[in-house]
C-alpha cells in the first residue's frame, strides 16, 4: 500500500519531538500501522531557527494553511497550541476531509464539541491523546481499555509545574515564590505561569477526562478552578504532621445529583500512591465499578513523551483509514447521539472533608466558640493541632480537619468564624479527599 502522507503544524518542542520519533522508529511504526508514514510538509513561524529535529526531506513553510489545503496530505498534526488560529486550521483541515491529531488541550476543552460535530459530518477522525498527561495513554485507557466499566470517579495530578512546586515546598521547606522562580528557570513554567499555578491548564485536561469518563459534553466553563498560589510552607508542614500531603488535583466524580468537576489543592493521605507522585510527573487514578482503582503514571510533558502520544494517535488513524466512520472509536468514548447532558454541580454542592488553618487569640473559650459554630452547621471535627504562641505573641495557629460536609455549609461556618473578635485574618481552606 502507498505511504500515508502527513503534515505537521508547528515544529516547537512537541513538533520536533514528533519528527524525531516518527523518523527514528519509522520501520517499527510501519509494522504496527500496516503502512509507511511519511512527513512531507511542516510549518513553523521561522524557517531559520535551530530545531531539535532533522527536517531533511520535509518541505518547510511558514504558511500553515498551505498544509491543511494540500490535497496529498491525509493527516494533519496540529502542534502549535492556542485556541484561535489552531481552531481555524483544524476546522479547515476537517472541511477538506483530512484527519487531525492534536496535542492541544485548550482547543479540545473549549471547542471540542464543535470540532467533533464537524468531524462526524465529514467522516474524519480527530484524536487528542497528547492533550492530557503527555505520554500517559490515559485517553485510550478510559475510552477503550475501561469501556466495560461504569467510571465512578477519577482524580489526577495533571499539571507537572504545580506538582514540582508542591514537591519542593514539602521536601525542602521552600516558599512558593522561590520554587516558582526555579520552575521558570528550568523551563517547567512559562514567564507568565498563570495557566499552571492558577489551575487553568489542569481544568482544560480535567474537562476532557470527565467527558470521556461519563459521556457528557465538554463543559470547561463549568469546572471549578483554584490554583496553588495561596498554599504556604506552613500548610505543607501541617499537612505532613497530620499524615497528609497536599497535591493539586483535578477531580471528577459522578453523583446522583450530577457531576463534580473541580481543580484545587487537596490533602490526601500520605500512604496513597497518588500522594507519592513527585516532581514534574503526572498520574491519574481512575475508579471503575468492575476493575476497581487503576493508577496511570508517567511523564506529563516533554518533547518525546508527548510525541509518543501523538504518534500513537497517528498509528490509530492509519489503521482505521479504510474503516467505515460508523465503526471507529467515538471521539468522546460514547456514541455522539448517546452523550448525556448531566448537570455539572457548582462548588457549593461539593461534598468533601476540609483542612482549616486560622489564627486565633490564646485565651479560654476561643476553641469552644469555633466548635459551636461548626456544630451549628453539623460539621464534625476529625483532628486538631493547636500550636503554642511564639514568644511575645498573643495569637496562635489552629489547624482543624473536618469530616465531610457540603461546601456551602462550610463557607457559611467560615464566615461566622472569621467574624469572631478572637480570630484574625482569613481562614485558609483546603479540601481533603481520602480517594477511597
Amino acid at each position: 500500500m502507498k505511504p500515508v502522507k502527513i503534515g505537521i503544524l508547528g515544529l516547537g518542542t512537541v513538533g520536533g519531538g514528533t519528527v524525531n520519533v516518527l523518523t527514528r522508529n519509522a520501520e517499527e511504526i510501519a509494522r504496527r500501522a500496516g503502512r509507511e508514514i511519511q512527513i512531507t510538509r511542516a510549518s513553523a513561524r521561522s524557517l531559520d531557527r535551530p530545531r531539535i529535529c532533522d527536517t531533511q526531506g520535509i518541505e518547510l513553510t511558514t504558511d500553515s494553511f498551505a498544509i491543511v489545503n494540500d490535497p496529498e496530505i491525509e493527516v494533519v498534526l496540529e502542534l502549535i497550541g492556542g485556541d484561535s488560529l489552531a481552531k481555524d486550521l483544524v476546522m479547515q483541515a476537517i472541511e477538506n476531509g483530512k484527519h487531525v491529531v492534536t496535542a492541544n488541550k485548550a482547543l479540545i476543552a473549549l471547542h471540542g464539541n464543535e470540532i467533533f460535530s464537524k468531524a462526524s459530518e465529514k467522516g474524519v477522525m480527530v484524536l487528542f491523546e497528547a492533550a492530557v498527561a503527555g505520554g500517559i495513554p490515559i485517553i485510550k485507557a478510559i475510552r477503550e481499555g475501561l469501556s466495560g466499566n461504569r467510571i465512578e470517579w477519577l482524580a489526577g495530578i495533571i499539571n507537572g509545574t504545580g506538582n514540582f512546586i508542591l514537591t519542593e515546598m514539602r521536601d525542602k521547606g521552600r516558599d512558593f515564590e522561590d520554587v516558582l522562580a526555579e520552575a521558570q528557570a528550568l523551563g517547567y513554567a512559562e514567564a507568565d505561569p498563570t495557566f499552571d499555578v492558577e489551575g487553568i491548564d489542569a481544568a482544560h485536561k480535567l474537562t476532557i477526562l470527565a467527558s470521556i469518563a461519563f459521556g457528557i459534553p465538554l463543559q470547561f466553563d463549568k469546572a471549578y478552578t483554584e490554583g496553588i498560589t495561596r498554599i504556604t510552607q506552613q500548610d505543607v508542614a501541617y499537612a505532613e504532621e497530620l499524615g497528609y500531603r497536599i497535591k493539586h488535583l483535578g477531580i471528577a466524580r459522578k453523583t446522583e445529583q450530577g457531576v463534580e468537576l473541580r481543580v484545587h489543592p487537596t490533602l490526601i493521605p500520605e500512604r496513597r500512591l497518588l500522594a507519592n507522585v513527585d516532581g514534574v510527573m503526572n498520574a491519574v487514578l481512575v475508579q471503575g465499578d468492575a476493575v476497581g482503582p487503576t493508577l496511570h503514571y508517567g511523564a506529563g510533558a516533554g518533547a518525546e513523551p508527548t510525541a509518543s502520544a501523538v504518534v500513537a494517535d497517528v498509528v490509530d488513524v492509519v489503521r482505521a483509514l479504510t474503516s467505515d466512520p460508523e465503526n471507529r472509536v467515538p471521539h468522546l468514548a460514547f456514541q455522539s447521539d448517546a452523550l448525556v447532558d448531566i448537570p455539572v454541580l457548582s462548588a457549593n454542592e461539593i461534598d468533601t472533608a476540609y483542612y482549616l488553618r486560622l489564627t486565633a487569640e490564646d485565651k479560654p473559650g476561643v476553641l469552644a466558640d469555633i466548635s459551636r459554630i461548626l456544630a451549628a452547621y453539623k460539621i464534625s471535627i476529625e483532628a486538631l493541632i493547636q500550636k503554642e504562641p511564639k514568644a511575645g505573641e498573643t495569637s496562635l495557629p489552629l489547624i482543624l480537619l473536618t469530616q465531610k460536609t457540603l461546601e456551602k455549609e462550610m463557607k457559611a461556618a467560615i464566615n461566622e468564624i472569621e467574624a469572631l473578635s478572637t480570630v484574625s485574618g482569613q481562614v485558609n481552606l483546603i479540601r481533603l479527599e481520602t480517594l477511597k
